[in-house]
């Protein structure tokens, strides 16, 4: 049978969450204005640590940063925004965890609520092969295409992420039953996924997963963070 390991990104391989970092980064650029978008940021944030924040809500909520400048001027920023924030969150052993699934000849997903524009690169970073991740809608073509600031069919998000995995298989002509599946993840937003496959990981997991993993006998593993 087909080995198909999944990753989660924020919290998971990256100490951190992308949307969040993403959103300090421009406000640091000077591109959003801090005195009025830092408040929104942290609550959002705390929204969906809670579970309080709908799918449509949150994903719509980042998506929209990307909005009013031409695809081709976002492409540096995100370039800087990779190497300046997000590749020095990602530690030895979460590199060292994806490359051994790599290295065993699985497919290996990396499968994120965050966009696709601010994640492919990170995916790159890890030798990730394969992203599922929320779409953002865009219009236009060349130089003067933009995003529109909304998402793209379902997002990639609690049970969106189940959804998108099994149109993503189906497209390859597979199925989830027919893998042995692991998903490794931090988050209690996660659980439909996790549920899903044949074996769950909660890593560094929040308090609520860490109870449901404790109570199922799931494994749970630690990885390295930046003050560790």
């Amino acid at each position: 049978m087909l080995r198909l390991t999944l990753f989660d990104l924020d919290h998971t391989l990256l100490d951190g969450d992308s949307d969040v970092l993403w959103c300090e980064f421009l406000m640091a650029q000077g591109v959003l204005d801090r005195a009025t978008f830092s408040a929104r940021n942290d609550a959002m944030a705390h929204g969906y640590q809670a579970g309080s924040v709908t799918v449509a809500e949150f994903c719509t909520f980042y998506v929209s940063t990307l909005a009013g400048r031409p695809r081709v001027a976002w492409e540096p920023l995100r370039r800087r925004f990779l190497d300046e924030v997000i590749a020095p969150r990602l530690a030895d052993d979460a590199h060292a965890l994806v490359r051994r699934h790599l290295d065993a000849g699985e497919l290996v997903v990396m499968s994120t609520a965050t966009n696709r524009f601010i994640t492919e690169l990170t995916a790159a970073h890890l030798g990730i092969p394969h992203l599922i991740a929320t779409e953002c809608e865009r219009v236009g073509q060349g130089d003067g295409e933009h995003f529109t600031g909304r998402t793209l069919g379902t997002p990639n998000m609690r049970d969106g992420k189940v959804a998108r995995l099994h149109d993503w298989l189906s497209q390859r002509r597979m199925a989830l039953d027919d893998c042995v599946s692991t998903f490794y993840s931090d988050s209690m937003n996660d659980l439909p996924l996790l549920e899903a496959v044949r074996h769950p990981v909660a890593v560094c997991p929040d308090e609520r997963l860490a109870a449901i993993a404790a109570e199922r006998g799931w494994q749970v593993l630690a990885l390295q963070r930046r003050g560790d």
